[in-house]
């Protein structure tokens, strides 16, 4: 079987790549029957020369090849018809300004395998770039207090070279006794998560953190049940709150009323409590400065992200007063920090981490019949339509949602 890693076309451009040249290299030996060709580019992390010193073939035709890797959407005019695509199509919430790719992957005969829809049989998901979403978010947010106090400066993440020298520019800072909430049980929690204890900040429990005040920087790691309680003051499970979310009401303002700073690693789910709302945010008691919000869900669970913020301009303010925009430096702002493409701060990494994961969760399923399902659970599209597991999509792509 032919595989091609493919050239990022997207702009503004993603540096990042499925497989690093080490990774690719790992690709080969465990399968020694696939033949895998790399596309030229010359914005990937890592180099053509290094692919090469990699044992690959670079080149600008990779079109005898049946199986692409890419990371983010590509170009209607760059797809090829007939292929088997990966990468993040950013169609499967039906997403308006990606249906015309939709369209044309059908229109190609394309069998198209978004990254977010490998998962296991029980729906979690394989791969993703998560962590390092959650890694560069919580730097960003300390970014963030740093500039707005004028009490240190911080690098932008985008001109390290990695999670280490990250951690290392951390350390260097000292941050007072501010209280942080980070809420969240997957890999963008996590991430964020390692980076606090990096910095030795101390974890306390819940109680701890609403009651207590310290002389040291602490933070208090919530799980949905926190900061969501049920309506009839019953209390059941996580499993409950995912299947019955309007059951369900926010207990997000005990924390918000003793918080400085917020990171939100949280994954939101249609039908669940908001964290805190805009009158929420009016609130005397509503404490919270700084907002790291990684899961970066507009105008929706968390009040303060009126918009995606960008690598370039990450920061902006909110007044709750107004609910409107205004500069991240004006007294009355929450500041929040809410770019939607962290993990592009920091490419070599995430690669490093995202090819590891595709190498043991998905390149099997192509050489041992698909023995687990991971590919037919994946695959959106064959034979111009839509599979039976996506065939939600069909009013979407009709123009009539």
């Amino acid at each position: 079987m032919k595989f091609a890693i493919i050239k990022e076309r997207k702009n503004p451009p993603d540096r990042r790549v499925v497989f690093s040249p080490g990774k690719l290299k790992e690709f080969q030996d465990q399968f020694p029957s696939s033949e895998i060709k790399v596309e030229s580019s010359s914005i990937r992390i890592f180099t053509d020369e290094q692919y090469k010193e990699a044992g690959f073939k670079v080149t600008e035709d990779i079109s005898d090849c049946e199986v692409l890797f890419g990371v983010k959407e590509v170009p209607i005019s760059a797809l090829i018809a007939n292929k088997k695509y990966f990468f993040f199509s950013h169609t499967i919430k039906k997403q308006p300004y990606n249906r015309e790719l939709l369209k044309a992957v059908l229109e190609k005969n394309i069998q198209l395998f978004d990254h977010e829809t490998i998962i296991r049989e029980n729906g979690a998901r394989l791969i993703g770039f998560g962590r390092y979403a959650g890694i560069v978010g919580a730097y960003n947010g300390f970014r963030a207090i740093g500039i707005t106090n004028g009490t240190f400066n911080l690098p932008k993440a985008e001109t390290l070279e990695n999670q280490q020298e990250l951690i290392t520019e951390l350390k260097k800072i000292n941050v007072s006794n501010i209280k942080i909430l980070l809420t969240g049980s997957g890999k963008v929690a996590y991430g964020a998560k390692e980076m606090l204890d990096a910095m030795n900040i101390k974890m306390v429990s819940v109680n701890d953190y609403i009651t207590k005040t310290f002389s040291e920087p602490i933070y208090c790691f919530l799980d949905v049940l926190d900061y969501n309680k049920r309506k009839d003051g019953n209390v059941i499970d996580n499993s409950d709150f995912y299947n019955n979310p309007e059951e369900y009401e926010s207990d997000f303002m005990r924390f918000a009323s003793v918080t400085d700073f917020f990171i939100a690693g949280h994954f939101y789910g249609n039908g669940a409590p908001y964290l805190f709302t805009r009158e929420d945010a009016k609130l005397i008691d509503f404490k919270i400065k700084y907002v790291a919000d990684i899961s970066c869900d507009v105008d929706g669970p968390v009040a303060s992200t009126l918009r995606a913020s960008t690598i370039a301009d990450p920061f902006y303010g909110y007044n709750p007063k107004t609910e409107s925009e205004v500069d991240f430096k004006d007294k009355d702002a929450i500041v929040v920090m809410a770019v939607d493409n962290l993990p592009c701060e920091l490419p070599q990494d995430a690669s490093e981490g995202f090819g590891e994961m595709f190498l043991e969760n998905v390149i099997p399923a192509f050489f041992n019949n698909d023995k687990d399902g991971v590919l037919e659970r994946a695959k959106m599209t064959e034979k111009g339509k839509l599979t039976a597991r996506f065939s939600y999509l069909q009013d979407y792509l009709d123009g009539k949602e």
